[in-house]
């Protein structure tokens, strides 16, 4: 029976299927309205979750004003939402992550993903980045805070609560510092020190989810020439570089961005085969192309251009265009590396867009690799949302060979 300290959220006949083979979202017109309005609900609380017919599903958390208007957090009914109960779930999230990276830079809170959903944490050694996308989580703030300093040492919490997402849920896009946070962090990969910027830099500072999609690219960049477009501060192009590329022209749109980039690529003493280039990607390929510039390797790693379902479209245009510019710079023979994190975008219909895109450059593609988001970004198999990130490696071949 549900525990009477929480309000009862009741869904409508057989709704609750979804829920009860693993899914952890409810849509507000699966509630049922009659029994229990949405409007009587206040935004973020805590509820007990439960079918037509009583049953208890778990408890969750509601937003009457958003699509996904709740959210089952645990199976157990009537929940406490304290301090306690966040520092178990992120210590089981820590737990996977200290058996899997040698130090401490990775996504230690991946929403869903490790049952926290509306929760977004990148750990920086003694700092963290927090991303709070849901009222629920928004009203839980000071018990996540306390548990990640309760398992945690460290010694300052950058919340970068900006998302544009959070207008979905009604949500004030804000930016606190909490303790000691560095202007950028420092961390190591793939060879390569970077200076990562949090406050200023995108999303959370650093896309920790390509980490092994970028060290699968070091065996092609080795003695060739390489195209990073959407470089922002280099973990792809300047990877290239240490890998043993003979020259690297990495392309972003953000000032700020190609400053730190250069900074990095001196810090690590590649600024000689590192050229930064500025200005709109698909300008600046189009500029590449009118002077016949030739690369054996070109990365596009793109930010999502399907955010929504009805972005799909235009979004799909976006990435064939996108690629077919790309395969037009690539020397016979050479690699493609196309990434997309949309999550509307699967990675069979990925392949589908590269594939055209050859075609209407005249080439054939042979897919090598396939490649995911990191082990600390894990999928919830019953939530494909959770698989965003998918980064094809192909080789592209004259079609009339």
């Amino acid at each position: 029976m549900p525990a009477p300290s929480l309000p009862v959220l009741t869904l409508k006949k057989n709704e609750e299927r979804r829920l009860l083979a693993g899914h952890l979202w409810v849509y507000s017109n699966e509630v049922d309205a009659s029994k229990t309005p949405l409007p009587a609900f206040a935004p973020g609380s805590a509820v007990n979750i439960q079918s037509a017919a009583g049953r208890s599903l778990g408890t969750g958390y509601i937003n009457p004003h958003s699509l996904i208007c709740a959210r089952l957090v645990t199976r157990r009914a009537g929940a406490l939402f304290d301090e306690a109960f966040f520092a178990h779930r992120i210590q089981t999230a820590l737990a996977l992550r200290e058996a899997l990276f040698d130090r401490p830079y990775y996504r230690l809170v991946y929403g869903e993903g490790d049952g926290l959903p509306g929760l977004i944490v990148d750990r920086y050694g003694e700092v963290a980045v927090m991303q709070i996308t849901t009222a629920g989580m928004e009203r839980c703030k000071a018990e996540i805070l306390g548990a990640l300093h309760r398992v945690l040492d460290i010694k300052g919490v950058l919340l970068r609560n900006d998302a544009p997402v959070r207008e979905l849920e009604q949500l004030d896009a804000t930016v606190e510092t909490l303790g000691d946070v560095p202007a950028c962090a420092q961390l190591e990969e793939g060879g390569v020190r970077f200076e990562v910027p949090l406050g200023e830099g995108q999303k959370t500072g650093w896309f920790f989810d390509q980490r092994g999609n970028r060290l699968a690219m070091h065996k092609y960049a080795a003695g060739r020439r390489v195209l990073d477009v959407f470089s922002y501060i280099g973990a792809w192009g300047l990877q290239a570089a240490r890998a043993g590329a003979t020259e690297v022209c990495c392309v972003d749109s953000s000032a700020p961005a190609r400053e730190l980039l250069q900074r990095n690529a001196a810090a690590n003493g590649l600024e000689a085969r590192v050229q930064v280039e500025g200005g709109d990607a698909f300008e600046v390929i189009g500029a590449l192309q009118a002077t016949n510039r030739r690369f054996d390797v070109v990365m596009v790693d793109p930010p999502a251009f399907i955010k929504r379902r009805k972005d799909i479209p235009g979004g799909e245009g976006a990435y064939h265009r996108l690629n077919r510019q790309a395969l037009q710079l690539l020397a016979p023979g050479g690699f493609l590396i196309s990434s997309s994190c949309s999550m509307h975008l699967a990675a069979e219909r990925l392949q589908q867009l590269l594939m055209q895109a050859a075609r209407d450059s005249g080439r054939r593609l042979q897919v090598l690799e396939r490649g995911f988001q990191g082990v600390d970004h894990p999928v919830h198999p019953a939530i494909p949302e959770t698989a965003y990130l998918k980064t094809l490696f192909c080789r592209a071949l004259p079609a009339r060979d």
